[in-house]
């Protein structure tokens, strides 16, 4: 959310703590798979940890984006 705000690069990967960019670029894509259908001011974005996150989630009408390293992206039009 971070670099979708500022859309500098190395200012995320200090933030966080990053010794490679590759590892920041997960981030980047991740904000490139939930913003690419629209402006960033027209969804609530939510990340799941666990699966009673996901299942209330998805009762709340979210829509699954993409997992990446165990955490589940979703996103909810405003």
């Amino acid at each position: 959310m971070e670099y979708h705000r500022t859309k500098d690069i190395m200012h995320v990967k200090t933030i966080l703590g990053h010794k490679n960019i590759n590892t920041t670029m997960i981030y980047i894509n991740v904000e490139h798979a939930i913003f690419q259908n629209g402006p960033p001011d027209q969804f609530h974005v939510r990340v799941a940890h666990t699966l009673e996150e996901i299942k209330s989630l998805l009762e709340a009408v979210f829509d699954y984006v993409l997992t990446i390293d165990g955490l589940c992206y979703f996103r909810k039009r405003k």
